[in-house]
């Protein structure tokens, strides 16, 4: 019996429709999947992040991933319920990482045919950061429709950057003083010693060295500093290694440096995929900081993208002062909660109305 169709890891809602509920099914249940295809999904909706996800966050809940289709999956709903009372449904992954994240799809059939099956459970749902476009939401409001409760509140959009081969000299879409401030720099990492930007596409023997001194530049400041610094953080490290190595047998991994002479001063962790550059992790050595290291590198990651005609920067995250000095452009995210008309959805609304208040609930629900 193969390993997805044993009765303890999956369970067969309908002939189309399955639930697969132990983490240790997924590798084998998604070899199947070309809706995880590497090209056409942002990193979120890929097979790497998920397989990352189920390996290192498997103790964060038990497993609800939704999949709609009977050999090839046409939607998919990555969810985990988390370990308390009222059974939250959430999406795998998000509530350590906060990315965006979805239900990939092929079809609005197949995304309606999974958001049914999803109210169909009965439990209360939360899901934090989806892309205000996203037709999730719709399909989960029209869903719910006299069915229960739905909360959206806005969250953090994330900063991107549509590109077009004006971007091929990112420094001309800066401000005066900006171009001034990074030519500066440049003038000063070259007194240093020799200058020298890679973009790579690490093979699988190069990965190991060249995570280890991407973690190193990335603690070497402030992160390192205050402990939020992936070296720091053993969680998500291990989740950010994991991905890694299956990004890079994908070929989707980019893994960028700055050096100066022998010193790598500036990293970049990214994906390549859906005709986008997708910032994943940043980081710079606060002993070069004068040198402007991080949005030097930015810029020669910026004009790798347009080279390799890719039509969007996405930087991820949430903005920041050093993003805006780049772009204003935000993906705007909404946060949604769902409460089923039954006793349990009704005690996760008075639940989240007694701990928050009904006027603070959409604030502090999702931060």
């Amino acid at each position: 019996m193969p390993l997805w169709d044993h009765p303890c890891l999956v369970k067969f809602v309908t002939p189309s429709v399955r639930i697969v509920q132990e983490f240790s099914a997924i590798e084998n249940e998604a070899k199947r999947w070309s809706l995880l295809a590497d090209a056409a999904n942002s990193p979120m909706h890929q097979f790497a992040w998920m397989k990352a996800c189920s390996s290192v966050f498997a103790k964060d809940g038990k497993l609800h991933l939704i999949v709609v289709g009977a050999n090839q999956p046409s939607a998919v709903g990555p969810l985990v319920m988390r370990g308390n009372r009222l059974y939250r449904l959430e999406c795998l992954g998000v509530d350590a990482l906060y990315e965006p994240t979805d239900f990939p799809h092929s079809d609005l059939a197949s995304l309606q045919h999974l958001i049914q099956t999803l109210v169909e459970l009965r439990r209360p749902l939360l899901l934090k950061r989806v892309l205000a476009d996203s037709p999730v939401l719709e399909a989960l409001r029209t869903a719910f429709h006299n069915r229960g409760i739905l909360v959206t509140r806005p969250s953090a959009g994330y900063p991107w950057i549509e590109l077009d081969p004006s971007w091929i000299d990112p420094e001309t879409k800066l401000s005066t003083s900006w171009r001034s401030s990074l030519r500066r720099g440049r003038r000063k990492a070259e007194e240093i010693g020799p200058v020298r930007f890679e973009v790579m596409a690490p093979k699988p023997p190069e990965l190991p060295a060249m995570l280890a001194e991407m973690f190193r530049v990335e603690a070497a400041n402030w992160k390192g500093k205050n402990g939020s610094a992936l070296l720091n953080d053993s969680h998500r490290r291990q989740f950010y290694e994991q991905y890694a190595v299956t990004a890079c047998e994908k070929g989707i991994l980019r893994i960028s440096f700055m050096t100066i002479g022998e010193r790598i001063v500036a990293t970049q962790l990214a994906a390549e995929s859906r005709a986008g550059f997708w910032l994943l992790k940043v980081g710079y050595d606060e002993m070069y900081a004068k040198c402007s290291p991080g949005n030097l590198l930015l810029v020669e990651t910026l004009k790798y993208a347009v080279q390799r005609g890719l039509k969007s920067y996405e930087f991820l995250g949430s903005s920041a002062p050093w993003t805006e000095v780049w772009t204003r452009q935000i993906r705007p995210c909404v946060a949604v909660a769902a409460y089923p008309n039954n006793c349990r959805g009704g005690a996760a609304f008075l639940c989240d109305a007694v701990k928050f208040g009904w006027e603070r609930l959409g604030r502090k629900l999702f931060s």
